[in-house]
């Protein structure tokens, strides 16, 4: 039945929802699709329509870090900025979610528009800024839900600090991060956390992405001795060696992960429109960038770090390219926009197919069998 109906919202997607979606503004779809899901996802007959989609099997399932993921696809940081999608991200299939990125204080974000679309190399631009109602308002709401709703799917929140002037010097930056982390380290609901250190288009740059710098932010939140894994969200357009460099300190303080990774800044050998943005990319031009990342990280920190893997994930086999190379969890946005939202049961399910035919019982076993 799930096959079916997922084959039939494919079509539909692909040849009316998408088409009359990219007719608007992407900023003006955004909002639309968060609205409509916001009201969908509480009403009582449309509420049942998206768990339709879904695919479970116990192959899928795995325990990290004290938390059980159904799955391991998950939605990424960015889309649901004040973690209101909770009921829907569940009902569609996902096996956690990120919500966020929160800032201390509440941030309108960049001048509008925030996003562009690319879709000849099925990427967006982003450059929103850090948009946030600020982490007293995401803790009020996060706290409104019932417990039940995080049974098996568990709930990471990305912080970041606030976009402005008075964030920019190293801390004012750092006691921006702890102020959120003390508001919501001991939220019930929330079951990990994510540092985002890599937001490329918010005021100052990026400046935690060096390692002494890196080391007094981590050295301050390591004080807090929080409960709860803290993963953090790396930028890709380091080198290796710059890469590693940050590696060692996340080690060095007991992180428990790192999310791989943020948004491609470097433009370079891509071919892109001349009325192309600014901002950062998401989708494929992270792909390779990315996944090379991910697999260095698990050869040489697989014992120490857990990985999630993001950027230019559109189908089962990117997201097994992934978890193949050393990736436990996958997280998405760009790939869900341009193929539907029932492209998260139809990966689920090719997941289970794929592992079947590599004689693999559980995902755990392929994690880094190609690093």
């Amino acid at each position: 039945m799930g096959r079916v109906v997922r084959r039939i919202t494919k079509a539909v997607y692909s040849q009316v929802a998408k088409p009359l979606l990219f007719l608007l503004h992407p900023d003006t779809a955004h909002q639309l699709i968060a609205g409509l899901g916001k009201k969908i996802q509480y009403i009582p007959l449309l509420k049942q329509l998206p768990r339709l989609w879904a695919y479970d099997n116990a192959k899928l399932s795995q325990e990290l870090h004290g938390s059980t993921f159904k799955n391991p696809i998950g939605l990424s940081a960015g889309f649901d900025k004040e973690v209101e999608l909770v009921p829907l991200m569940r009902s569609i299939g996902m096996g956690y979610m990120i919500g966020g990125s929160v800032t201390a204080k509440p941030c309108k974000g960049n001048a509008r528009p925030w996003y562009q679309r690319l879709p000849e190399l099925r990427s967006l631009v982003v450059h929103a800024g850090l948009p946030s109602g600020g982490a007293k308002l995401v803790k009020k709401k996060i706290a409104a839900y019932s417990a039940s709703r995080f049974t098996d799917f568990p709930l990471s929140v990305s912080i970041a600090k606030t976009n402005g002037a008075e964030t920019a010097k190293d801390k004012q930056g750092i006691d921006d991060y702890i102020k959120t982390l003390t508001l919501l380290r001991d939220e019930p609901n929330i079951s990990l956390f994510e540092i985002n250190i890599s937001c490329p288009n918010a005021f100052g740059g990026e400046p935690f992405t060096t390692p002494d710098r890196f080391a007094l932010l981590l050295e301050s939140i390591g004080a807090m001795m929080i409960k709860k894994p803290v993963f953090i969200k790396m930028p890709i357009d380091l080198s290796w060696k710059e890469f590693r460099a940050l590696l060692d300190v996340a080690v060095k303080y007991n992180v428990a992960g790192v999310t791989i990774g943020n948004l491609r800044k470097n433009r370079h050998g891509l071919d892109l429109p001349e009325t192309t943005q600014a901002g950062g990319l998401s989708g494929a031009p992270t792909r390779e960038l990315g996944n090379e990342l991910i697999r260095q990280t698990y050869l040489h920190y697989g014992e120490s770090l857990t990985i999630i893997g993001v950027g230019g994930v559109f189908t089962a086999r990117d997201a097994y390219q992934k978890i193949r190379l050393g990736a436990s969890l996958i997280a998405m946005i760009t790939g869900i926009i341009f193929e539907g939202p029932q492209v998260v049961g139809d990966i689920n399910a090719e997941l289970v197919t794929l592992l079947e035919a590599d004689g693999f019982t559980n995902i755990s076993e392929a994690i880094g069998v190609d690093a």
